[in-house]
Order: structure tokens, then C-alpha cells, then sequence
């Protein structure tokens, strides 16, 4: 796998001036959402990428997906939607779906080094909805981060600008004190426009190292 790492501009003048960094949560600080999405497909009996084609691929799904992070609809909605799509039971079909994910240690552990060398640290993440399945429970968000940006809270969604301005505001910062780490490369343009630094994190050890390069931590 590989990783690209892009920047805002006049990154080289301001190394040093970095003040937060803000994480995606699904396939940052967690175990791949695609590899998830297959061993669901397979527990269910399904074709291996059914289950991601339903959620990213087909339009009826987009759209529901769309509308759970932005909070139009609940995860319940969600789950029958979604269910229908696929034919299959859609009882706590988030929950099920999502069981197999699992923090991606290398990477918590540079966020929290990062944060004990005394920069901020922020999550923003489009939702996959808070009940009844919390998929952010197991991280102990809270306490690891200062602040949290759950898309479904505030009507908003990446890529649109207006939620990262909302992150910068509840941190206090201008984009260029930041630095943004996510998997989807749609969503660093928003953030290079508002004067990010960006990480497009494919794979966990080129993330850690290109954080440690920005942000020596360690």
C-alpha cells in the first residue's frame, strides 16, 4: 500500500507552528472500513463486497448514508434501509456490520504522544450514527481528544467546508496552526482551502511517520 502526503501552501515556513491535529475516525484511528465491510459481507453470506457496494456504491445507499451523517435519519432508519438493499435481517445492522473494527493502534498511540507533547488533538467524523450501536465507545474518545466533531450533531457533513470551520472554531485555531489526517481524499480539499496541512492516510505506518516528520512526538 502507499500513502500520499499533501500540504497547504507555504507548509515549509510553518513546520514548526503547528498547534492541533485533527483525525478522521474510520480507517485512521481504526482498522480499515473497507476490510470491515468484506468479513461482514462474508459472516452474512453474501458476496464478499455486496455490503460496501450497498453503502457507497449504490444510490439508494449513498443517500441514506448521506442522511444518517447528516441527521435526517436514525441509525434504525438506517439499518432497514440498508437491509432491504441487501435482503438481510437489519436488526442492529450497524452494530453488526462494524464488529470487526478495531482501533489502529499505531496510530492512537502517535495521536496521544502527539497530545502529551502539548498540541491539540480533535476527531472529525462524518457519522455512523450513536444509537443504539456507538461504534465510537471502544475509543474513549472523549478523554483522548479535546474536542470531537460527530457530523450527525450538527447537520453537517465532509466534505462541506462549513464543518471544518466549526472545528477550527471549537479548537480556537486557524487552519494553518493544523494539521488534518483522513483516508478519503475528497475530504483534504476542504482543508487545504481553509490552509491545512493534510496527511491522506493509506496506510498506518506511512501516517505515523509523516506525523512524526510535521510533529516530532516521539
Amino acid at each position: 500500500m502507499t500513502s500520499s502526503f499533501t500540504h497547504g501552501p507555504q507548509q515549509a515556513a510553518r513546520q514548526t507552528c503547528y498547534a492541533a491535529v485533527i483525525f478522521d475516525f474510520g480507517g485512521v484511528l481504526t482498522t480499515p472500513m473497507d476490510d470491515t465491510a468484506r468479513h461482514f459481507a462474508r459472516e452474512v453470506g453474501l458476496p464478499h463486497d455486496s455490503y460496501r457496494h450497498a453503502v457507497a456504491v449504490h444510490p439508494d445507499g449513498r443517500r441514506l448514508y448521506a442522511q444518517l451523517e447528516r441527521g435526517e435519519i436514525t441509525q434504525e432508519e438506517w439499518n432497514t434501509g440498508i437491509a432491504a438493499l441487501l435482503g438481510i435481517d437489519g436488526t442492529n445492522l450497524m452494530g453488526r456490520a462494524l464488529a470487526m473494527l478495531r482501533p489502529e493502534e499505531s496510530v492512537v498511540v502517535a495521536a496521544a504522544a502527539i497530545r502529551a507533547a502539548g498540541l491539540r488533538t480533535a476527531i472529525l467524523s462524518n457519522s455512523m450514527g450513536l444509537s443504539p450501536h456507538n461504534p465510537y465507545e471502544p475509543w474513549d474518545l472523549e478523554s483522548a481528544h479535546d474536542v470531537l466533531v460527530f457530523s450527525e450533531q450538527h447537520r453537517l457533513r465532509k466534505p462541506e467546508p462549513e464543518i471544518y470551520e466549526l472545528t477550527l472554531e471549537l479548537l480556537g485555531l486557524q487552519g494553518p496552526q493544523c494539521v488534518f489526517v483522513d483516508d478519503n481524499p475528497a475530504h483534504l480539499i476542504p482543508a487545504r482551502q481553509l490552509g491545512m496541512t493534510t496527511i491522506h492516510a493509506t496506510d498506518p505506518a506511512l501516517t505515523v511517520a509523516r506525523l512524526q516528520q510535521l510533529i516530532p512526538h516521539q
